[in-house]
């Protein structure tokens, strides 16, 4: 697999690879992916990296259990505590070949909150353009279990679509997708291209962490894959255990490349990629069969509303099994959605009193999901 034409390539290291099983640190291993790194850098290339490793780091100088995961606070105050470190040695190393790198701490309602995410997009395309190396992690000293990521592999592919990346590179413990588990007594064999991320696709993967140190497995890569993908962005599944693993990549191509399923305008991705959703409207089977064909969701389609969302709000549609279809930005709040339930058009501006807009959701502002 050549990295040679990407430009801009965003690069995921897990707690695994950082730290071995007895807590030291990789740093030898280390030294040779920053190697890789540096040149691409050199080569006229951009690199973004998200690393783990906070709440590993942390852990260990507290003398936590459990790698720091034992509960909430203790995973808040070890990531606190090891994020110090972790910055520490990329800046150190990255230092060595004269690049200077920089600290950017994420947290879920930062690449959610449609303002927010657009500041770290520019943040993200400022220190490129001076050709600085952006370290990104998860704020996890003050993400929540109901606000966070949970892993770092969602993020870096909301990441790549903030910052406009040509591909990410997701460094695992394996080769990469298997059709069945690889530490099984019957080898799995390894699945070197995935034009789509469906559901025989999904139920190959192994939602564990091997290590114990993260948070991740098989099902969030193959999440974060459909992310980038969504964004018109490949995504690959490759090994790090091995010295220089980007150069080994270049060399062999043993991973899994997902392929991108065509472009979205900026708005549209960053819906698509979106984890969460403030309401739900589920509609009929007329309207859901009309939005897969590219219409809008008018009001005569909608079976159900949730309470709860305003107008510009994120909502889920879904058909009538419950299945999510579609995400979008509401044209109208859940109070004035529910006075139009199955209405025609016509009839809207009677019914609330103001002259209606023509979709309860526009297309424009919709992607199928």
């Amino acid at each position: 697999m050549s990295l040679q034409d990407k430009k801009k390539i965003v690069v995921k290291v897990g707690s695994s690879l950082l730290i071995d099983s007895d807590g030291t640190t990789r740093r030898a291993w280390l030294e040779t992916l920053v190697t890789d790194i540096a040149k691409r850098h050199q080569a006229g290339a951009s690199v973004i990296i998200v690393s783990s490793g906070s709440i590993a780091f942390g852990a260990r100088k507290l003398g936590f259990e459990k790698g720091g995961r034992a509960n909430l606070a203790d995973a808040q105050a070890a990531a606190s505590v090891g994020q110090i470190a972790l910055s520490s040695l990329w800046s150190e190393l990255l230092a060595k070949h004269n690049i200077t790198a920089a600290q950017m701490l994420l947290t879920l309602d930062d690449m959610e909150d449609r303002k927010r995410y657009l500041n770290a997009t520019a943040t993200l395309d400022r220190l490129v353009d001076k050709r600085a190396v952006p370290v990104i992690n998860e704020n996890d000293s003050v993400a929540t279990d109901e606000i966070r990521f949970g892993d770092n592999d969602r993020l870096a592919a909301r990441v790549a679509q903030a910052a406009g990346a040509d591909h990410v590179l997701l460094l695992s413990d394996i080769d990469g997708l298997y059709d069945r588990s690889p530490h099984s007594t019957d080898k799995g064999q390894l699945i070197d291209t995935v034009e789509q991320v469906d559901e025989r696709i999904l139920a190959m993967a192994d939602g564990s962490s091997s290590s114990g140190l993260g948070s991740g497995g098989m099902t969030s890569k193959l999440e974060a894959a459909q992310i980038a993908n969504m964004a018109g962005i490949p995504l690959s599944i490759i090994s790090g255990r091995d010295d220089h693993p980007l150069q080994r990549y270049e060399t062999n191509g043993i991973g899994t490349l997902f392929k991108a399923n065509g472009g979205k305008n900026a708005r549209k991705s960053w819906l698509g990629g979106r984890l969460t959703s403030v309401g739900t409207i589920t509609v009929d089977a007329g309207a859901a069969a009309a939005l897969q064909d590219g219409g809008s969701l008018l009001a005569a389609g909608i079976v159900s509303v949730t309470d709860g969302f305003a107008r510009s709000d994120v909502v889920d549609i879904t058909d009538p099994n419950g299945q999510v279809i579609a995400r979008g930005l509401a044209e109208y709040d859940a109070l004035d959605c529910v006075k139009i339930i199955g209405r025609r058009s016509s009839e809207l501006e009677a019914l609330l009193g103001y002259a209606p807009r023509s979709a309860v959701v526009h297309r424009n502002q919709m992607v199928l999901v």
